[in-house]
């Protein structure tokens, strides 16, 4: 059964960091095209970040590259996502998915979501 499980979310002053994870289980990691989604309140989903399967090229949406960190340990089966220089804007409960393109109607199975505040 494919699981995906997300951690690490919380709140955070600007400029600050957090490192999200998704721990999966019931497929393999290197396997996979795993990608990182937000929804902020009143807001449709939007995707974040993506991994892909095998070489492991990594993709980001305009608003978070340079910032945000994509990468994975298949030892583990999580993949991480780290998030700098965070700004209010990135206020937004984060998904992992995976699928098997980098976009949301790609994806075919998600986790329930670890919500990230930031705020002074």
């Amino acid at each position: 059964q494919v699981q995906l499980v997300e951690s690490g979310g919380g709140l955070v002053q600007p400029g600050g960091s957090l490192r999200l994870s998704c721990a999966v289980s019931g497929f393999r990691l290197d396997y996979s095209v795993i990608g990182w989604f937000r929804q902020a309140p009143g807001k449709e989903r939007e995707w974040v970040s993506c991994i892909r399967r095998g070489t492991g090229y990594t993709y980001y949406s305009d608003s978070v590259k340079g910032r945000f960190t994509i990468s994975r340990s298949n030892s583990n089966n999580t993949v991480y996502l780290q998030m700098n220089s965070l700004k209010p804007e990135d206020t937004a409960v984060y998904y992992c998915a995976t699928g098997r393109l980098c976009s949301l109607g790609g994806m075919g199975a998600w986790g329930k979501g670890t919500l990230v505040t930031v705020s002074s």
